[in-house]
């Protein structure tokens, strides 16, 4: 679990509840990040918050993500929208990079959240979770976990389900076993640069529209 910096919505000094053994992901030292090592972050909504699924809202991200998806030291290269989370793959050169890069992504979603649902105050829980993906499978298992999330949620109405996820990265990825056609819009994600995502990940298999993931 990664804090923001101050005044990004980060813990303060006698702030909150003790934690219970319950309460969700444990709390770690960061993980080495490299430039080589792609990310697999989680993003969680306050409570109170409507669905990150609004068609409104997925249309208002998409617009604000296309400014900000790459910017040189960080890159998001992959995403889905839940009802009270995010999923991310990113790349990062450095730690540092990586916190400045999720600093931005993290405001541009809680200021389309307000702007959308014309509310005002503190959209996103206090901690981000980051795993960096160090093999081709972790990336494998990550990217279908990320592509495919609204399936794994659906449960047995996953059949019932189109083959893309509407509020995801999925209609401009490559790596489905079953080709699809060309995105008409153009993405709200950066190209990948790390040979995992590129390439690696492929040597376990392309990914199936109608997998329902495991956790990764």
């Amino acid at each position: 679990m990664i804090p923001f910096p101050a005044g990004w919505g980060g813990r303060r000094e006698g702030a909150g509840r003790r934690r219970r053994p319950d309460s969700g992901v444990a709390h770690r030292s960061r993980e080495t990040l490299s430039a080589r090592n792609p990310v697999h972050v989680t993003l969680r909504v306050r409570e109170g918050i409507p669905s990150l699924r609004s068609v409104r809202l997925v249309r208002e991200l998409e617009r604000s993500f296309r400014m900000a998806c790459d910017q040189g030291r960080f890159r998001m290269v992959h995403y889905s929208l839940q009802s009270n989370h995010v999923h991310l793959i990113v790349e990062a050169k450095d730690a540092e990079a990586l916190g400045r890069g999720m600093m931005s992504i993290a405001s541009r979603l809680a200021r389309a959240v307000n702007r959308v649902f014309s509310r005002k105050g503190r959209v996103l829980t206090d901690r981000y979770h980051a795993r960096v993906l160090k093999t081709p499978r972790e990336v494998r298992n990550a990217l279908a976990y990320v592509l495919l999330n609204a399936r794994r949620h659906a449960g047995r109405r996953a059949k019932q389900l189109g083959t893309l996820d509407p509020a995801s990265s999925g209609r401009w990825f490559d790596g489905w076993g079953r080709k699809i056609g060309a995105a008409r819009d153009a993405p709200a994600v950066a190209r990948a640069h790390t040979w995992l995502v590129l390439k690696g990940w492929r040597r376990h298999g392309l990914i199936g529209q109608d997998e329902i993931p495991a956790s990764p």
